[in-house]
C-alpha cells in the first residue's frame, strides 16, 4: 500500500523537550482514521466509524491516578485512596523518561480547549503517541477555528504515551500504567494505557479543582439538555446509569453528555466538544440518536465486528465497557454554543440492582444533599471478578474518582445553587424492578423516559399527600400516578409480590447507605444526615 502523506502543519514541541520534527499537527479526523488503519491499529466498521482495541486497559484505573503534592495542592486536595499523592521529584524524573521515549516516536499534536463559556475557556495542547488517541482528542475537546489557532497559547498540556511502561519501583507508580496531574506545571501525564477516557478525565479532574477554588463555579459529572422554553435539566449519574441516553432527547437540545460547570451567574456550560457513550446492547430502536452518531468520525472502542464490519453491540467478550466517542455535532438536536441557563430540574440516576428504590421520587433539599454526597448505584454479577450478587457502590458527588476536593465542598456548592434556583430534584432508578438483579427485570427505558418527561413538563404536579406516597423505608416521595407508566410500576414493593423479601432487601440497602455515610457525618449538618434512610434492619 502506498504510504499516506498527511497534510501536516508545522509546530515545534521543543518547550516540552521533544527535539525531533516528526510531529503531525492538527490533522483532520479523516487523516487520522486513515493513518490508524494503515498502521494496522484499527479497522473501519460498516458504519464508517473507526474501531480500535485499547489493549490491556479497557477502562480507567483509579488506583493509578495521582496528583503531585506541592504548594498548590498540599492544603486543598482531599488526599487518600481517591487522590493519591505523587512526589514532585518523581514526576520530573518520570516526565524526562517519557519525553526520551517520545523523542523516538512519530507524534500527533492537537490544540483544543475546554469550557464552552468564553469566560472559562481553557486552552489545551494534547500530544499523542497514537493517531487514534489524537482523533479522540478532536472528538472530545472543543475545536478552535483557524483564527483562534493563530495565536494559540496552551494553558494545560496532556502528554499521552500508551506504549511507555513505567517501572513502579523506580518511578513511584503503583504499576506500569499511570495518570498524573501536576497543577504547578499544568501538565497531565498519561502512560502505559491505551484507554482514551484517561485523556479527558485528566482535564476534567483539573477543572474540578480549578473551578471551585479559583472561579466560584461548581464542576459537575452530569449531562445536560434544554427545552424550548429555555429550561435546563441536569442528569447526574455514574457510568451505566443512563446519563448519555436520557439527556439525548429528540424533544430537547443536548448541551453535553458528561461534564459541565454551573457558574455564579446561574449559567451551565459544557466542558467538552463531544460525547463518550457506552454502547453495550445499543440498538437503533432504543437509542436512535446515539446509534445514528456512529458514523465516519466516530471511534468505537473494544467492540466485536464480523468480517463485513458489522458491530455486535451485545458482545462483551472484550469488556462490558464498550464505548464510542464522537463530536457533539454528530447529534442533530444540539444547543449551540453548549451553554444553558435557568436550571429547573435535576435528576440523580441510579441503577439499583437490589430493585428496591422507586423508579422516580421527589427529594427534599436535605435528601438531595444526602444522595448527592452518597452517589449510589450498584454493581451486578459478572461486571467485576468476584461479584456474584448485587453490591452497593457509592461514589461521592456521582464522580469521586475525578474530584480532588472534599465531597462536602461540591455538595455545599450544589445545595446553594439548588436553593437559589428553586430547582426540583428527582431520584431516578434506571435499575431493576420486580426483584433484584437475577430475579427482577431492568426498568423499561420507555417508562423512565415517560417519568422524566412528566417531571420536566410539570405533569407530576406539586407535592401533596394525595398525589405522592412517602416511602416507609427511604423516606422519599414517590408519585402515585404518572402519564405513560402503569401505576403498579411506580411502587417497587408492589412489583415484588413478596413484602417480606422486599423489606428485607430494602433494609439491607439502607444499612449500606448509612454505613457509607459515616465518613461524611462530621462534615454534614443534622438536616442533611436526616435526608438519608433513617431505619436499620432488625
Amino acid at each position: 500500500m502506498e504510504a499516506h502523506i498527511p497534510t501536516t502543519k508545522s509546530i515545534s514541541l521543543t518547550q516540552y523537550g521533544i527535539q525531533h520534527t516528526n510531529v503531525h499537527y492538527q490533522l483532520s479526523p479523516q487523516e487520522l482514521q486513515k493513518l490508524t488503519i494503515e498502521k494496522d491499529m484499527g479497522k473501519e466498521a460498516s458504519s464508517g466509524a473507526l474501531a480500535v482495541n485499547t489493549g490491556e486497559f479497557t477502562g480507567r484505573s483509579p488506583m493509578d491516578r495521582f496528583i503531585v503534592r506541592d504548594s498548590i495542592t498540599e492544603e486543598k486536595v482531599w488526599w487518600g485512596d481517591i487522590n493519591i499523592p505523587f512526589e514532585s521529584e518523581k514526576f520530573d524524573m518520570l516526565y524526562d523518561k517519557m519525553i526520551a521515549y517520545l523523542n523516538e516516536k512519530e507524534l500527533f499534536a492537537r490544540d483544543c480547549y475546554a469550557c464552552a463559556d468564553e469566560g472559562y475557556k481553557m486552552n489545551i495542547r494534547v500530544i499523542n503517541e497514537y493517531p487514534w488517541s489524537n482523533m479522540f482528542a478532536y472528538n472530545m475537546f472543543l475545536r478552535p477555528n483557524e483564527e483562534e489557532l493563530k495565536d494559540f497559547e496552551p494553558e494545560w498540556t496532556v502528554i499521552n504515551a500508551p506504549g511507555f511502561v513505567a517501572n513502579a519501583e523506580i518511578d513511584g507508580t503503583r504499576q506500569h500504567n499511570f495518570a498524573i496531574l501536576n497543577f504547578s506545571k499544568k501538565i497531565a501525564l498519561v502512560g502505559g494505557t491505551g484507554y482514551t477516557g484517561e485523556i479527558k478525565k485528566g482535564i476534567f479532574s483539573a477543572l474540578n479543582f480549578i473551578l471551585p477554588v479559583y472561579k466560584n463555579t461548581l464542576p459537575m459529572h452530569c449531562s445536560a439538555n434544554i427545552g424550548d422554553s429555555g429550561d435546563t435539566a441536569l442528569f447526574f449519574g455514574l457510568s451505566g446509569t443512563g446519563k448519555t441516553t436520557l439527556s439525548t432527547d429528540p424533544d430537547r437540545k443536548l448541551i453535553g453528555d458528561d461534564e459541565h460547570g454551573w457558574t455564579k451567574d446561574n449559567m451551565v456550560f459544557n466542558f467538552e466538544g463531544g460525547c463518550y457513550a457506552k454502547v453495550i446492547d445499543l440498538s437503533q430502536e432504543k437509542e436512535p440518536e446515539i446509534y445514528a452518531a456512529i458514523k465516519q468520525g466516530a471511534i468505537l472502542e473494544n467492540v466485536i465486528m464480523d468480517d463485513k464490519g458489522v458491530v455486535d453491540f451485545s458482545d462483551t467478550s472484550i469488556t462490558q465497557n464498550t464505548r464510542v466517542s464522537y463530536p457533539i455535532y454528530h447529534i442533530d438536536n444540539i444547543q449551540q454554543p453548549s451553554i444553558g441557563e435557568n436550571v429547573k430540574n435535576i435528576f440523580f440516576l441510579t441503577a439499583d440492582a437490589f430493585g428496591v428504590l422507586p423508579p422516580i421520587s421527589k427529594l427534599t433539599p436535605a435528601q438531595a444533599a444526602y444522595h448527592f454526597i452518597s452517589g449510589y448505584t450498584a454493581k451486578v454479577a459478572g461486571t467485576e471478578a468476584g461479584v456474584v450478587e448485587p453490591q452497593p457502590s457509592f461514589s461521592a458527588c456521582f464522580g469521586a474518582p475525578f474530584m480532588p476536593l472534599h465531597p462536602a465542598t461540591y455538595a455545599e456548592m450544589l445545595s446553594k445553587k439548588m436553593q437559589e434556583s428553586g430547582v426540583d430534584v428527582w431520584l431516578i432508578n434506571t435499575g431493576w424492578t420486580g426483584g433484584p438483579y437475577g430475579i427482577g427485570t431492568r426498568m423499561k427505558l420507555k417508562y423512565t423516559r415517560a417519568m422524566i418527561s412528566a417531571a420536566l413538563s410539570g405533569d407530576l404536579g406539586l407535592y401533596s399527600y394525595d398525589k405522592y406516597h412517602i416511602h416507609s423505608v427511604f423516606g422519599v416521595a414517590q408519585p402515585r400516578e404518572c402519564p405513560g407508566v402503569p401505576t403498579s410500576v411506580l411502587s417497587p414493593r408492589a412489583t415484588w409480590n413478596n413484602d417480606e423479601d422486599y423489606y428485607k432487601t430494602a433494609f439491607k440497602l439502607t444499612n449500606a447507605f448509612r454505613e457509607n455515610f459515616k465518613k461524611f457525618e462530621s462534615y454534614a449538618s443534622e438536616e442533611i444526615r436526616r435526608g438519608g434512610p433513617q431505619r436499620y434492619a432488625f
